[in-house]
């Protein structure tokens, strides 16, 4: 069966691969709940009765907020799509000024919140919005309705005649942007958009028929909700992890073949195998050293040696395939976006056996553009891989990536002016992102096109390479360059406390605080050295000359970071001016 529409996708599994698990979840913390395909549809036909039964129309509006991923998401997706009515899933993380104005702008009807906690943050106000006639909860939550009560007996002829009505072309979710400045834009993704995608995404990464996934980025975030989706065509079961706490019980438990993942997740991953080396002694921990320098000093375009190849059969019995264990021994490919990975991440992982494909998309592409195609011939470390066969990619003068195809979004909402600014009258979308592409055809993003900026002597500087790159030394979790129109370039550092203080430990230096760490003169000089390091494979003029450590811890909630885990330039600026003022004074 072909399909066109999102909730034609289910129906493709139940026709051509039937699962007895397409979906579970731990509710007990121990044992794994599944749902069948058919037990999949039977619910979400319940909930799309229930919700005809409250008078909901095609081209209303739900909102969804929920702390984790869980089958019902899914459901009430599955079951609004089919009666065109359109989600509009929020991050759980925003302040309550957006929420407030996504669910005015949005014009919510009904909400729809995870547990106690979420409907504890959003009582109030929901109470505020007048559109918003009722709130209900996934998990019994004491004064509002559950999920549960909506289901109804299956009313399949109203159901068919809605569904019958709805065009590939109509909008099926409207995603805000987290946005690092201004309010947020409610980005209308079709059901063509979004259908496009997934089949495109398929056509570079196989995902095999009855594989196990592991889903743990946030639904809400179209990267993995699209993901969602493709696993839903391929025939692949999704087990929704508890948490993030409980990413490595999952894996082990699971033994998934596929989960995506953003890029400070690995960073994580690839501290604590370091960790567990340097724990080793002897003999043992040399040869660890020796196959970790071996996958990383190995490019992945290359074709390898016959010594290489013998040297890597030798590394991958002895220590690779302990990683490998950790990871659950069955990974087939990890998929990597959301924000730039370290190069030199992708080629250990991939040396190693566990091949990370790094993609590059936006929202308003419902998301992706691009992506390292599962394929041993087309590894590459600093790509974000091939663009997808429907899209097509053009650079303009100033290298930005411009982008058009039948995955770029209908328009902003309600906002005509922005979506004219945003796609020119011939179709292709501004991404606001600089970029390139290598001799055989690979995108490489350089920077953030309104990141860059310029130093006194006329330079122009693309922050986020460098800053990816000081990101590898473990001691440092976080950091954010300025020098816009100074004659430097500075970097606000937020360390890792937990590296830096087993290694004030060790060289027993006494603290009590993240702020007498900071303060700390033979930490301010580990930091030196560090960024000279760096330094020596920087030009002169991307050479960071100063730097300041700060004991903040830069989240989503003090708004330095966006949901997705981007900086906030400008509100970190702000944060930071007393001290950045301090360096360029000296």
């Amino acid at each position: 069966m072909a399909y066109s529409r999102i909730f034609d996708i289910i129906q493709h599994q139940l026709q051509t691969n039937p699962l007895e698990v397409c979906l579970a979840r731990r509710y007990d913390k121990k044992n794994w709940t599944t749902y069948s395909t058919e037990k999949v549809i039977e619910i979400a036909n319940k909930i799309s009765s229930g919700l005809l039964q409250l008078g909901l129309k095609k081209g209303d509006k739900i909102a969804i907020v929920s702390i984790n991923n869980r089958p019902e998401w899914q459901f009430l997706d599955l079951a609004c799509s089919q009666i065109g009515v359109i989600t509009v899933p929020i991050y759980p993380t925003i302040s309550s000024a957006d929420y407030e104005y996504i669910f005015n702008h949005a014009e919510v009807k009904y909400l729809f919140v995870s547990d106690k906690i979420i409907h504890r943050k959003l009582r109030e106000v929901a109470a505020k919005i007048t559109t918003i006639q009722a709130v209900y909860s996934f998990e019994e939550v004491d004064s509002i309705a559950s999920l549960q009560s909506l289901y109804g007996n299956i009313n399949q002829k109203a159901i068919d005649e809605v569904k019958a009505s709805i065009d590939v072309h109509d909008v099926a979710t409207i995603i805000y942007t987290s946005g690092t400045t201004g309010i947020p834009k409610g980005v209308m993704l079709t059901h063509n958009n979004i259908v496009s995608n997934v089949k495109d995404a398929l056509s570079i990464i196989t995902v095999t028929k009855n594989a196990k996934t592991l889903s743990f980025l946030p639904l809400c975030h179209v990267f993995e909700r699209t993901i969602n989706y493709a696993y839903f065509a391929a025939g692949a079961s999704i087990y929704y992890a508890d948490g993030l706490e409980t990413i490595s019980d999952n894996l082990q438990d699971i033994q998934p073949d596929y989960f995506t993942t953003v890029p400070r997740l690995l960073e994580k991953v690839f501290e604590k195998i370091v960790k567990k080396g340097k724990t080793l002694s002897g003999f043992q921990q040399k040869l660890f050293f020796w196959a970790l320098n071996l996958a990383e000093s190995t490019p992945l375009e290359k074709e390898k040696s016959y010594l290489q190849n013998i040297k890597f059969s030798v590394a991958d019995k002895l220590i690779f395939s302990k990683w490998r264990l950790a990871l659950g021994n069955n990974i087939k490919a990890i998929i990597c976006g959301s924000a730039p990975l370290q190069p030199k991440l992708a080629t250990i992982f991939t040396n190693a056996g566990i091949p990370v494909l790094e993609g590059y998309g936006l929202t308003e592409c419902s998301p992706i553009v691009s992506v390292i195609p599962l394929n041993q011939n087309c590894f590459r470390a600093g790509c974000v891989g091939r663009v997808l066969p429907s899209i097509e990619v053009k650079l303009a003068n100033d290298g930005e990536i411009l982008v058009k195809g039948p995955s770029v979004m209908k328009g902003y909402y309600k906002d005509e002016t922005a979506t004219n600014i945003s796609i020119s009258k011939d179709g292709w979308l501004s991404t606001g992102d600089i970029g390139e592409f290598t001799t055989d055809n690979f995108l490489k993003i350089t920077d953030r096109k309104k990141d860059l900026f310029k130093t006194s002597g006329g330079k122009y500087i693309a922050p986020t390479p460098i800053e990816n790159k000081m990101k590898e030394s473990f001691f440092i979790e976080n950091i954010a360059l300025v020098g816009d129109g100074e004659k430097y370039i500075a970097a606000i550092i937020q360390p890792n406390f937990l590296e830096l203080t087993n290694w004030a430990n060790e060289n027993h230096i006494k603290h009590q605080t993240n702020q007498d760490l900071t303060e700390n003169l033979e930490i301010k000089q580990l930091f030196k050295d560090i960024i000279s390091n760096f330094n020596t494979h920087l030009g002169k003029v991307e050479q960071v000359k100063d730097f300041i450590l700060v004991d903040d811890e830069w989240t989503v909630d003090n708004e330095l970071l966006t949901p997705t885990m981007k900086l906030r330039r400008k509100k970190i600026k702000e944060f930071y001016q007393k001290e950045i003022n301090l360096i360029y004074n000296k």
